[in-house]
């Protein structure tokens, strides 16, 4: 996830497991309802606990949870996922135990603990390098009784795209080749776009591209992408791990000056509940496993091919070697 909050990560809550869903207030989340599923295993069969995977409630976060459950509930815990709206209301309860483990994305949530330890005005303690980055996010968690496990390679960060009709008529592969090409670019981002500094001012400092207007349609939508396929803007601000813009004639352009954060996933734990090493070694061999491309596969087989998220995730796991029993 990015450092510029995204309206597709706002959406209704979603269903996650095949049990009954039981929706239920968290104390911390002033009355807003969460749900919760188990996703079956027993702890006392198989000896691991009880363990609570909460997380957003967008596609690639739906995902993440199954992900993270299964995995889990093969080495031996039961598992039980809890749904929300965002970072706001699960974080908290991460710290207090309500909840025992997140998917999160490194630069994201380094600079939500930095705005909320040193001030909204903070200047920023997330970078492009994805070691700085977690080191950084590990100093701001651990005094917070939260343990963060290694990055991997898997990443889902702002990039920017163009039609593939665009790109070759002006020879575009990158961000620096739109630059230096002088195009007066129309922008579908979101309304903030002109104030972030990953969006149009960096576009304009960091590769010297001519944003004449961004047009407010939000960060990775539908309307975006069809304002770009349509020819009413240039280009759109979406997401890395988008599986759609196939549909819509759009290609990436590379950001080959590292504009972007280093919003590598990686799961944050509640150490006092849930950083037994058991835990740790399941998650560990998820992340090492899990790429960038397999979350662009995984979002399109849910998005584009309406399956159940706990269908893909288990399909993953299974296919990857990842089960063990």
């Amino acid at each position: 996830m990015t450092a510029t909050p995204t309206p597709r990560r706002r959406r209704t809550l979603l269903a996650v497991g095949s049990l009954t869903a039981l929706a239920l207030s968290l104390a911390a989340c002033g009355g807003d309802e969460l749900e919760e599923e188990g996703t079956g295993g027993s702890g006392e069969e198989g000896g691991g606990g009880s363990l609570t995977i909460g997380g957003a409630s967008f596609t690639e976060a739906t995902i993440m949870t199954q992900l993270y459950a299964q995995i889990l509930e093969d080495a031996g815990y039961s598992t039980t996922i809890e749904t929300v709206e965002g970072r706001e209301l699960y974080e908290p309860e991460l710290e207090s135990g309500g909840i025992d483990i997140v998917p999160e994305y490194a630069a994201t949530l380094a600079e939500f603990l930095n705005a909320d330890v040193n001030g909204p005005d903070a200047g920023p303690v997330a970078s492009s390098d994805v070691d700085a980055t977690v080191t950084a996010l590990r100093e701001l968690a651990e005094p917070r009784g939260l343990t963060v496990l290694d990055a991997g390679e898997a990443v889902d960060q702002n990039a920017f795209a163009v039609t593939e009709e665009f790109a070759a008529e002006h020879d575009l592969q990158t961000l620096t080749d739109l630059g230096e090409s002088g195009l007066p670019i129309r922008l579908a981002a979101g309304e903030d776009c002109p104030e972030r500094p990953f969006c149009e001012p960096g576009l304009e400092e960091t590769y010297g591209i001519d944003i004449t207007e961004v047009d407010p349609l939000g960060v990775d939508t539908i309307q975006g992408k069809q304002a770009v396929q349509n020819g009413d803007d240039d280009m759109a601000l979406v997401v890395t791990t988008d599986a759609t813009l196939e549909d819509f004639g759009l290609v990436l352009l590379e950001d080959d000056k590292n504009l972007q954060l280093a919003d590598n996933l990686l799961p944050v734990l509640n150490t006092e509940s849930a950083g037994d090493e058991g835990v740790a070694t399941a998650l560990n061999r998820l992340t090492a496993e899990l790429t960038t491309e397999d979350l662009i596969e995984l979002n399109r087989q849910v998005d584009s091919e309406r399956r159940k998220a706990e269908d893909v995730a288990r399909d993953y796991l299974e296919e990857h070697g990842l089960l063990e029993n």
